[in-house]
């Protein structure tokens, strides 16, 4: 030890720290073991938050039940209120990615709000025989409670901010549907025509679904409001003395503002990751609507003139190193690759929950990393989505209309009017000759000018799928 370094230890022996650091051997000693994927648990503020939200429970409970006096559980809760405030974040060094089921995430946390709270009472960092890390800011938990808990908060509120952006997308598709209500297209199925709509019904779809998607999550997440704190090691909750997991539970949900509930059986809590696996099952389907409905932005803005070129994304980059004038829809790409992440973070979070071992899961690091990737992802992209690209979509109005007179799909909105035989004689001889439905109708005196004008109004030919919500 030097003046730069003070001497901890551990059941392995001793090591030395940087004097400076909050963080102890065991934090150290993770850092030397996982260097996997360069980014430290510090990068999702959410879980930081989480975990000193349930130190701070577990002190509070600990000194209501007379296990831990006034003065040490006074500054762990002060040392955990200053990192929920947003600070000490960088000093969460450990991998997201780690062996031991989040053991050294807890024992970071520890680590952290002991030294932290070891200053508040005037000591030096690293002389715990005044506040232990285990003994004090760990006592009556276990990793495997603390962790899976820490996890979920962070999760709700995470979704919460997904929650949000998704609404922004779905607003700037809804608008879209208005602003394109009166503008004839061509719908098509398989790629083939089929019958005309407007192009503010498709937009419409593309709101509905975004909707329909924030409505499956507001559900999925309250699962994950059941928590297992009390449930120590595999859910005996031995070392927790009686009364203390609703204690923690009560004071958890007061500093997290949030309607906890405790699991009904602590051991099945333990080792179940079902939640989970349903959360990231509908960020899948989430990211499977987004990627379907850029897909189909990529295709409609397809040309500009040698494609279908029926609308205009807005320009944000140049397109092309080497063919002058070439602009790419960008963002509809970038979601689309989003999407992709997501669907695969999904394969490993399904994969992780699977390999599970009997009491306990080993895995939870990796369900964790997917999940936060997935929705810090899906949320980004999709501000990114409605704010750099579908505020300033444009329709080619006059182009649109014209595919609608030229197809032989809108005999089909004819038929009625017309009779099945006519409209089948008009669809063979518009297909031979290339001229338009609409064109062979007038010169055959099948109908008036002005009552085929009236059917070819959009909100004749859309019909009941007008509605924009």
């Amino acid at each position: 030890m030097n003046a730069a370094t003070r001497s901890e230890h551990d059941l392995l022996g001793d090591r030395d720290v940087p004097v400076e650091a909050y963080w102890g051997v065991h934090t150290l000693r993770a850092t030397e073991n996982f260097p996997i994927t360069g980014t430290p648990i510090s990068a999702y503020p959410h879980l930081i938050d989480a975990l000193a939200a349930v130190k701070e429970a577990a002190a509070l409970a600990n000194q209501e039940l007379g296990l831990l006096e006034a003065r040490k559980a006074d500054a762990i809760v002060a040392a955990c209120r200053e990192i929920r405030a947003g600070k000490l974040h960088e000093q969460f060094v450990v991998d997201v990615i780690q062996g031991g089921a989040g053991t050294s995430t807890n024992m970071n946390a520890n680590e952290v709000v002991a030294n932290r709270a070891l200053e508040l009472l005037g000591h030096a960092k690293g002389e715990y025989q005044y506040l232990h890390p285990n003994e004090d800011v760990n006592l009556g938990q276990s990793t495997n409670d603390v962790y899976p808990t820490a996890v979920k908060v962070a999760t709700v509120f995470a979704v919460r901010g997904l929650l949000k952006a998704m609404f922004v997308l779905q607003d700037s598709f809804a608008r879209k549907a208005v602003e394109f209500r009166d503008v004839l297209k061509m719908g098509r199925t398989q790629l083939q025509d089929a019958v005309p709509m407007t192009l503010g019904q498709e937009f419409s779809a593309y709101a509905v679904m975004i909707d329909e998607d924030r409505s499956r999550l507001a559900e999925a997440v309250e699962l994950i409001h059941e928590i297992n704190l009390g449930a120590t090691a595999i859910g005996t909750g031995l070392n927790a003395p009686a009364g203390y997991a609703e204690s923690a539970r009560r004071h958890l949900a007061e500093i997290t503002g949030l309607p906890l509930v405790t699991a009904a059986n602590l051991v099945e809590a333990t080792q179940d990751c079902g939640a989970f696996v349903q959360m990231s099952g509908v960020l899948k389907r989430i990211a499977v609507k987004l990627s379907k409905s850029c897909n189909d932005l990529r295709l409609l803005s397809s040309g500009p003139r040698a494609g279908l070129g029926e609308i205009n994304l807005p320009p944000v980059q140049a397109g092309s190193s080497i063919m002058p004038g070439k602009v790419n829809p960008v963002i509809p790409e970038v979601v689309n690759q989003v999407a992709f992440e997501v669907i695969g973070n999904d394969v490993a979070i399904t994969m992780a929950a699977e390999a599970g071992q009997l009491q306990l899961n080993a895995f939870e690091p990796i369900i964790l990393h997917s999940l936060s990737e997935s929705i810090t992802h899906l949320r980004a992209a999709c501000v990114t989505l409605a704010e750099r690209c579908v505020n300033g979509i444009t329709a080619n109005t006059e182009a649109l209309r014209r595919t609608v007179e030229n197809s032989i799909g809108l005999v089909t909105a004819l038929n009625p009017h017309i009779g099945y035989t006519p409209a089948t004689d008009i669809a063979k001889e518009a297909l031979v000759s290339g001229r338009g439905v609409a064109e062979l109708v007038l010169e055959k005196g099948l109908l008036p000018a002005e009552t085929l004008a009236d059917l070819l109004r959009p909100e004749v030919v859309a019909g009941s799928g007008q509605a924009l919500a």
